[in-house]
């Protein structure tokens, strides 16, 4: 995810205690995601979806979090 922000992301997730949260939230969410559609958890349809905005929520926040670091 991200690789321009490599460099910002490997400092923020020591730094930014915030960043760092979302940031596993975020790898935490994808991981449930794949067990799920692999078959590996059994939820509704539904649930996924839902799982799949929240995810998406985490990737835009860390992005802006990114971007001002980069222009700060």
């Amino acid at each position: 995810m991200f690789p321009e922000f490599r460099d910002e992301i490997s400092r923020l997730k020591t730094d930014d205690a915030h960043f760092a949260r979302l940031f596993h939230r975020h790898n935490t969410l994808d991981q449930e995601i794949k067990n799920i559609e692999a078959g590996l958890l059994p939820v509704g349809h539904g649930v996924v979806e839902t799982l799949k905005k929240e995810k998406l929520h985490l990737k835009d926040e860390l992005y802006v979090i990114l971007r001002k670091t980069r222009e700060a």
